[in-house]
This record gives C-alpha cells, structure tokens and sequence, in this order.
C-alpha cells in the first residue's frame, strides 16, 4: 500500500486540531480515481467540520481520524475498473490518467494524493488553472444554485449580498451582475468594500459604520430587496429579515458569525417572507445538476464574466494558520492551499 501526506484532525476543536500526517493511500476501485491534488480550496465548511459544528458524515460510525476539505484540482495518476474511457458508453464517468480535473462536494481534500468517487470529478477546460478551479469549484457552484435556482435573479432585480467581499461573496455578486441584477453589497472593510466594486457591485455598505438596513431602504426608495444571500449568519440574520420587500426570500447559506437562533415562523406572515436554508450537496447531488453547475462555472470564468481573486495562498502543512487567518475575518476573497 502506498502513502500520501495529508492534514487530519484527531479530535474536534480549534485549528490546534489539524495535523500534518503520513497516511496510507490505497489503489481505486470500481468506479474511483486516483488524484495528485495541485491546488485545494479553503471554505468556512472546513471549519464547521474541524469544530463539529456541521458533523463528518462518516461519524460518529467511523471514528477519528478525520480529513476535511470538500475542494479540489489535480491530475488523475490512476483509475480503477469501470472509469476507463473506453469503458461502456453508458458510465457516467470517463477518465484516464493525465487528465486535469475537479471536485468541489467530496470530502477529505486536505491531503497530497486521494481516491476519488469518478462521478463527482469534472474535467477542467483549457482555459481554468488549477489553483483558480480548487479556488472557485464549492464557491461557485454555491453561487450557482443560490442564483439560479434558489432564487432565479431576474434582469433588473436589486439584490442584496453580504460578505461581498469574501470567497462565495465575490463570486456570487459577478454572477448577479452577469444576469443583470442591481447588486448591493455589506462589506467590513475598505479593503473589501474595493473589491467588492472591482468586482461589479453597485452600492457598497460598510456594516460595523453604517446601519445596512437604513442604507438599503434608502437606495431601493423604502421598497426593500426582494432577496438577501446571507452567509455571515447571528450577525445579520435579523438585519436582513428588515431589508425584505414584500414576497421576498431570505437565504441563509452560511454561517460565519455565528448560527441563527430559532425562528418564530409568524414573524414571517406580515410581509409573507420566505426563509431558505439550502445547501450545494443537495443541488449538486446528481450527475446532470453538477455537470450543469460545473459548466456555467467554468463557462464564465472562461470568459472572464466571472473573476476568481485569490487573495492568499498556504502550504497544505500549514492549514491550521489558513484557517485561523479565515476565522478571524484577516482573508480576502477566495484561499488555496498548495500541495
């Protein structure tokens, strides 16, 4: 049996928890493959799993160790029986070893080389690198389906984003911006409230100096949005809930600043409000609906409507530092960690 260099977690809690280990790797089998990682994505998701706040889905059946990360790019070095292209026509999967490819909802990515589930791989097009697909695959995909199809942003719509100036935020304003969508966008710094104009948003809000609510009403004529993307959670929760237009949604897809407490559902009957908590696994589940996320993605990136900003890079051994840099709000856009 072979071996890799990965990062694993023994127990739950704080970034202290993560370790740089060898670990055994076995060969694929049926329907997997076999990646060398060039680039893998940090996400917030990473730090709910290291915690125990979103629980591993193989425990508490399997114990700990564990491997977070959901994110990543690479090149195929191996596939097991039934990946092959020339397999029969109807695998839902064809790779062979050289080709550059992707996942972004399979998890365990902090690690050098793994086995991957062959269906959940994607081939990257020429024009996405490596570092760019690790960076923007969970996060753009997230952008996706909050869009698209949670809420299908229709030309002319203003919209609200939180956190325009983080990972999913600054991707998910541009994918706003290229179905013609009025973008107003919170930010907690000067620094990200540039990025968030770079980026194409059109009113920029500086939440911890400004009152969002007040300066929302104030640019929609009183009217309110008719939805919010809310990653940052506790912080905004109730915040946004204000900022609704009659019949709009409110979609919590994150959790940043904390969970949102339990909800008296009345609350929503006077401006009949609807309240989302949707997730990219579920959107992404089949095989059509990622290759469908994953297309638009690249298919934008490719043409430079959507820009994926890395705005910092660390040594896969060095992930407990990535994630403290995460958590304490001191990174901007998106964050690889490099093999």
């Amino acid at each position: 049996m072979n071996t890799t260099m990965a990062i694993r977690m023994h127990e739950r809690g704080g970034p202290d928890v993560l370790r740089w280990e060898e670990i055994d790797l076995s060969d694929p089998g049926p329907g997997e493959v076999l990646v060398r990682h060039e680039a893998i994505g940090l996400n917030y998701a990473d730090t709910y799993h290291r915690s125990g706040l979103y629980p591993l889905p193989s425990l508490p059946a399997v114990p700990l160790p564990a491997i977070v990360g959901v994110e990543a790019a690479g090149v195929v070095e191996a596939v097991g029986p039934g990946t092959a292209r020339d397999a029969k026509p109807d695998c839902t999967a064809a790779f062979q070893p050289g080709d550059r490819v992707a996942y972004g909802d399979v998890r365990g990515a902090y690690c050098v080389r793994r086995v991957v589930p062959a269906n959940r791989l994607v081939r990257l097009p020429d024009g996405v690198d490596f570092e760019h697909a690790a960076a923007a695959m969970l996060k753009g995909m997230t952008s996706w389906y909050l869009c698209r199809r949670t809420h299908r942003i229709r030309a002319g719509e203003t919209v609200l984003v939180h956190a325009a100036g983080g990972a999913v935020g600054t991707i998910l304003s541009q994918w706003c911006k290229v179905l013609d969508a009025t973008v107003i966008a919170t930010v907690g710094s000067a620094e990200k409230g540039r990025m968030a104009r770079e980026h194409g948003c059109d009113h920029v809000v500086f939440y911890e100096e400004e009152d969002f609510v007040e300066r929302v009403h104030e640019i929609t004529g009183g009217k309110g949005v008719p939805v919010v993307f809310d990653g940052v959670g506790a912080a905004t929760f109730e915040g946004s809930l204000k900022c609704l237009s009659r019949f709009g949604m409110m979609i919590a897809y994150g959790n940043a600043s904390g969970v949102v407490p339990p909800l008296d559902i009345l609350r929503l009957t006077a401006k009949c409000l609807t309240v989302a908590r949707p997730s990219v696994m579920a959107h992404v589940e089949s095989r059509a609906d990622l290759e469908e996320a994953a297309g638009e993605l690249f298919g934008h990136i490719e043409a430079r409507r959507i820009q994926v900003t890395i705005g910092q890079r660390f040594p896969l051994a060095q992930a407990a530092e990535a994630h403290r840099a995460l958590e304490s709000r001191q990174t901007r856009g998106c964050t690889v960690l490099l093999p």
